[in-house]
């Protein structure tokens, strides 16, 4: 019952830090014979579910992203999991004999709220000026657990002089595309980063025919460095606007040595821009 009660009351707090949107909230379904893991975008520092049929797992000494539920036979009830920031995911679970999917990657955005409540005083300050701040958060976390997850898309990769840029991922969430980039430098001399453009290029059509290319703006970019020591690795997040290619389009990423020749050029094909991740 305190369970139940506790719940709740996080529930309300949660549903009115979104200014009272009405929220549906997704099924999870588990049993007896099986784990269902649920790997969320923060380190988990509290779950409970709200009846004594179903038991949610994590480590309670160090918190991590690893929650495992399993479920008896019973009625359906509801998981509440907090995050290490304080966002707060609710759940309804319920008992399945045969189980179609055993993993859950949870994302940002699936967060129905903060555990800090705002206040009705304050919404008019939060929507006016910080949209911009709230969007660069978002961004920093859901950028940070890009990094954490290590999800690769395919071998792009290219190599000069003992300097290699390759895009692990790209990834897709709401309207934007976010490009997981490294850079190692296994050379004997440090790096000095001048720039790391993203263009499209489009090759024009006719008897001459020639290449044009149009740079694209970040909307955000996350750790980018201003060096790569030798024999160091750097990975990084940059942003953009979600967009699509054609077959004769491409985009490119231009790694640019400051005061120095070791230049490099990424191409990726329209295939792994229009299939992210």
């Amino acid at each position: 019952m305190k369970n139940q009660l506790f719940i709740s009351a996080f529930v309300l707090m949660s549903t009115f830090s979104k200014a009272q949107n009405t929220i549906v909230l997704d099924t999870i379904y588990a049993n007896d014979q099986k784990n269902v893991a649920l790997f969320f975008p923060e380190p988990i520092r509290q779950g409970i579910t709200g009846s004594d049929n179903f038991v949610f797992t994590y480590n309670r000494e160090k918190e991590q992203y690893l929650g495992l539920l399993q479920a008896k036979p019973g009625k359906e009830s509801n998981l509440l999991v907090v995050n290490r920031d304080g966002s707060v995911f609710s759940y309804i679970i319920r008992y399945k004999e045969r189980l179609s999917k055993l993993n859950y990657f949870i994302q940002m955005s699936n967060s129905i709220g903060n555990e800090r409540p705002i206040a009705n005083d304050l919404i008019k300050l939060i929507n006016s000026e910080p949209k911009i701040a709230n969007k660069e958060h978002y961004y920093k976390r859901f950028c940070s657990y890009l990094l954490d997850r290590k999800q690769r898309i395919g071998h792009l990769k290219k190599r000069k002089e003992g300097v290699a840029l390759s895009v692990e991922n790209i990834a897709s969430d709401k309207d934007e595309l976010y490009f997981v980039i490294e850079i190692t430098n296994n050379s004997s001399l440090d790096y000095d980063l001048n720039f790391l453009n993203l263009s499209i290029e489009t090759r024009q059509k006719g008897k001459k025919k020639s290449l044009q290319k149009l740079y694209q703006e970040p909307l955000f970019q996350y750790n980018v460095p201003s060096r790569i020591g030798k024999n160091e690795t750097m990975r990084l997040v940059y942003v953009l606007p979600k967009f699509s290619l054609s077959s004769e389009r491409k985009a490119v990423l231009d790694l640019n040595e400051k005061g120095g020749e070791r230049n490099i050029e990424l191409k990726l094909s329209h295939r792994y821009i229009n299939n992210p991740n």
